[in-house]
């Protein structure tokens, strides 16, 4: 997602260890292997970065994502900025699972590593969710803590989600939350405390499961202070280490594509299971 890499803590690994197979409840959803990488992202790698306008900004983009002439592929902005956009088909998936999942995965890190096994290290909450509540009302307004390889770098990263009112999306369907669903996220680096950028999942039925439509609007133009931080500090790491390179661009397509087709694989059982 950007330059920085985070150091490895002790103890956090990728991987489920032997204890965690012989006392997890769900551990029979844990699979290591993973499948191809979905011909949407293959296309899309190959073709590159594609023309700026062809990927917008996100005050543009979420005004019809859906309609969007790039649906996969991504654009370095002349500010420096990633605009990534990425479809992906989940079989038998729920806009409604997707919401429980959310509100679900970063409660233990052997969860969080059930999505990327290649990939996921660690997620914790920065703040306990209430007991008692379920899908959007567990992960709105929380910051998810995660440690995780964008390709070979390891991050440390901030999702703190949030409205989707917040970044301009407005949709009927996903206010109803029963055909659609949307989670959106301000997205950064754990130190410096510096939000980075958006990210938006936007997650609609389909006759077989539901398409996602993934965006990421990161770098410059988007970095900001968290929770009242130095305005200098971010505009200087905004110079220095939140342009996104086409290496880090491809790096994050690849990442993204994989762990929502490898979610779709177990979700529908998991959620028939716990929920």
């Amino acid at each position: 997602m950007m330059t920085m890499r985070a150091r490895p803590v002790p103890g956090r690994s990728l991987g489920w260890t032997a204890h965690d197979l012989a006392t997890v409840p769900y551990a029979r959803h844990w699979n290591p292997v993973m499948g191809e990488l979905s011909l949407e992202a293959q296309r899309a790698l190959l073709r590159g970065p594609v023309a700026e306008p062809l990927v917008p900004p996100m005050r543009e983009a979420v005004k019809d994502i859906a309609g969007a002439e790039i649906q996969s592929g991504f654009t370095l902005t002349g500010e420096g900025a990633l605009h990534l956009a990425l479809r992906t088909d989940l079989p038998d998936v729920t806009p409604a699972m997707i919401d429980w999942w959310f509100g679900w995965h970063s409660d233990r890190p052997e969860r969080y590593k059930l999505w990327h096994p290649r990939a996921h290290v660690h997620a914790a909450w920065a703040e306990a969710p209430p007991d008692g509540t379920q899908g959007r009302a567990r992960y709105l307004g929380r910051t998810s803590i995660v440690d995780e390889y964008i390709g070979s770098a390891l991050g440390r990263f901030a999702i703190r989600f949030v409205p989707p009112a917040e970044i301009g999306l407005y949709d009927a369907r996903v206010e109803a939350g029963e055909v659609a669903t949307a989670i959106c996220a301000r997205v950064g680096v754990v130190f410096p405390p510096v939000d980075a950028g958006h990210l938006l999942h936007h997650v609609e039925r389909t006759s077989g499961g539901s398409v996602m439509r993934s965006r990421f609007w990161i770098g410059p133009p988007y970095a900001a202070p968290r929770q009242g931080g130095p305005l200098s500090l971010a505009l200087s790491l905004g110079k220095q280490i939140l342009r996104p390179t086409e290496e880090e661009a491809r790096a994050l397509l690849v990442h993204c594509a994989e762990e929502m087709a490898h979610l779709a694989t177990f979700l529908p059982a998991l959620h028939r299971e716990l929920h």
